[in-house]
Parts: C-alpha cells; sequence; structure tokens
C-alpha cells in the first residue's frame, strides 16, 4: 500500500529550497496554481492568517520553517536574538488560535531551540523543520493504511463515502488525513463514489476537496453543504471522513465549521463517522471541546464573495470552527493507531503508544 500511495502522490502546497520557504496559495486554486516564495517568518504569519496555508498539519510545517528564518534573521542581528526570537514565535502564534498543530510545532522548534548553542542553533532548527515535514508525510501514509482496513473491515464492497472541508494533500506535508484515507480506499476498490460539500464560506470542498480527488481519478459529486441529510437518505452514505484542527483530551474534535452538523446527520442515517488526523492534532491540556478557542473569522467572508459585495451590510456570526461531541464520532484515526468510541481513557492511552509506522 505505501508504494501505490507514493506513487499516486502528485499535489504538494510546501516546499523548503535554498533555504527559502514556499507555499502554493490555496486561495487562488484550482483555476491557478500560484507558488510564493517567503524569506521572512512576518510574512510567514502572514500568509497563515491570510490563508495562503490552511490545514492544521501543513500551518504547523510551515510555521516550524518560518522559526528557521526568523532565527537567520535575529542571529544576524546579534545581541539578545534569542529573546527577538520569541517575539517572532508569539507572532507565529497568535495567526490562527484554534489549530493545535501551530503551537505543537513552535513548542518543538523551542525545544530543539534550548538543546543547542548558538553555533549549532540555525542548523539544528533547520533539521528539526524537516523532520517534522519528513514526520508529517509518514503519518499521513500510516493513516492512509489504518483508516482504508476500518473501511474494509466494515464493508468490503465500494461505498458512497462523504466529506467536508480540505483535509488532503494541500492541508498536509503529504498525502493528506482524510483525503489520504479516501486515496487509499479507493486504490483498494472501496468506494463507489466520494460526496464533497462546497464548505462555506471559503469554498475548500469546491475548490480544493474536489480537485484533489478528480486529479486522481476519483468519483467525486459535488454537493451544497446544506443537501448533506438529503444526500445521505438517497444515496446511502456509508461513512463520512473528515479530518481535525484539535482533538480534546476526551475525544471532542475541533474542525471545520458543518462538521458537527454532519456527525448529527450521519448518526440520524446509520452513517459511520471517521476523524483522521495525526497525534500532533491531539490536545491533551483541553479536556474538552469547550476548552478551545473558536476563532471568529471577518464578516466580509460572508457579505461578499470574490471581492464582490453580495448583501447589505449586517452584523454576522463567522465561527471558522465548530466542536464535535466524542460521543458522535465512531473512530478517531492518527498514525499511533485507530481509537473507536473515543473517550478520555482511550485517548490517553493512545498517547501512550509509539507510532507504528
Amino acid at each position: 500500500m505505501r508504494e501505490r500511495l507514493l506513487a499516486a502522490e502528485k499535489v504538494v502546497s510546501i516546499r523548503w529550497r535554498d533555504g527559502c520557504l514556499h507555499l502554493l496559495d490555496q486561495r487562488l486554486l484550482p483555476l491557478k496554481q500560484v507558488w510564493l516564495r517567503y524569506d521572512s517568518s512576518a510574512d510567514v504569519a502572514t500568509a497563515i492568517r491570510d490563508m495562503v496555508v490552511r490545514g492544521a498539519p501543513v500551518i504547523g510545517i510551515a510555521a516550524a520553517f518560518a522559526v528557521v528564518l526568523a532565527a537567520r534573521a535575529r542571529l544576524a542581528q546579534g545581541a539578545d536574538w534569542r529573546g527577538a526570537l520569541a517575539a517572532d514565535c508569539q507572532q507565529l502564534a497568535a495567526a490562527r488560535p484554534t489549530a493545535v498543530n501551530l503551537f505543537w510545532a513552535l513548542k518543538r522548534m523551542a525545544a530543539c531551540l534550548a538543546a543547542h548553542d548558538d553555533a549549532q542553533a540555525l542548523a539544528a532548527l533547520e533539521q528539526e523543520a524537516l523532520a517534522i515535514l519528513d514526520s508529517d508525510r509518514e503519518a499521513n501514509l500510516a493513516m492512509a493504511s489504518l483508516g482504508a482496513e476500518l473501511i474494509r473491515k466494515d464493508n468490503s464492497q465500494p461505498q458512497n463515502i462523504y466529506t467536508h472541508c480540505n483535509a488532503g494533500a494541500l492541508a498536509t506535508g503529504g498525502f493528506g488525513t482524510a483525503l489520504g484515507v479516501i486515496r487509499a480506499a479507493h486504490a483498494d476498490g472501496l468506494v463507489e463514489r466520494v460526496f464533497v460539500n462546497e464548505t462555506r464560506p471559503w469554498l475548500q470542498g469546491s475548490r480544493l476537496t474536489a480537485w484533489e480527488l478528480l486529479e486522481e481519478g476519483v468519483p467525486t459529486r459535488l454537493n451544497v453543504d446544506s443537501a448533506a441529510a438529503f444526500v445521505m437518505r438517497e444515496h446511502e452514505v456509508r461513512w463520512v471522513i473528515v479530518g481535525a484542527d484539535r482533538i480534546a483530551n476526551n475525544g471532542d474534535v475541533v474542525n471545520k465549521i458543518g462538521t458537527y452538523q454532519l456527525a448529527v446527520t450521519a448518526m440520524h442515517h446509520g452513517a459511520r463517522f471517521m476523524v483522521v488526523a495525526p497525534s500532533s492534532t491531539i490536545d491533551m491540556d483541553s479536556e474538552c471541546g469547550d476548552d478551545v478557542e473558536i476563532e471568529e473569522r471577518s464578516a466580509e467572508e460572508l457579505l461578499s464573495f470574490a471581492g464582490q459585495r453580495i448583501t447589505v451590510d449586517m452584523p454576522t456570526y463567522n465561527p471558522s470552527f465548530d466542536i464535535t461531541p466524542a460521543d458522535l464520532i465512531d473512530a478517531i484515526v492518527t498514525e499511533k493507531g485507530v481509537v473507536e468510541r473515543p473517550d478520555e481513557e482511550k485517548m490517553q492511552a493512545l498517547m501512550c503508544r509509539k507510532r507504528l509506522h
């Protein structure tokens, strides 16, 4: 399976070349594929905030390389460069408050920095960022195999699958989380069709997920978010598969707004609900989903479309994420293994495991 998945890999969203970070501008996809070059931490923070790069795992990876850029600039300035670097890391942390992978990566880079003297620091930080990227790629492959096997055990016949937002190669350093599982399941002949939510207001489903799946020949249908219940009833959806931006200690999942209502709808229609995310997405310091700060984005995302105002000025409520309670989740798939019907005890046991691959 590993070799088949690697051979099928077509989409890449992040590159580290010649000491600079290169990001595929996801705001322009799928109509334009434009790579942007970054050589400053502040600019990467802006790219994260403005969603040039999006998806919890790849946000963490981008932040790790941004620390390398910041360290290089601060070392050149000389005195108290570590203090100045800490301020750069705070700026990165503030870019998107909900996705825990961002904070996980910054914490890992801080630990690396603390372990090395000034002469070794820059090289060590670069190697650590590359290790974070490589680790995510390997985690994606492991999760793809584990998730596909879970689908096969449930039903070995081709089946309809539903997904939301984008948890594919564009959102990770490798093959994707939720879409990685879907790709692996398709390679094993387990997919009849994938239904993709548009995912308002940024349309990550129609712009990104549908494009990724079509690029790899996966049978795909796009629908508006509000069609979810009808699609599940009319097309006998067997699995809803999504990613996650943060998973709490008790198994509650924070993901793109709209995930919670999909989980409720799936339970009513007898579809199983799978969350696919690396263990770096699990935040054991958050007892439950209610402990997580939910990012609320600009009103302009609802009042305008493609730069064109579509309604009158009015108050808006535009949370970027919602919280899906653990009791609505059938399985959480990580590179450390699968947790079915998650709860606090099972999540803690999972985090004590070593990686399976």
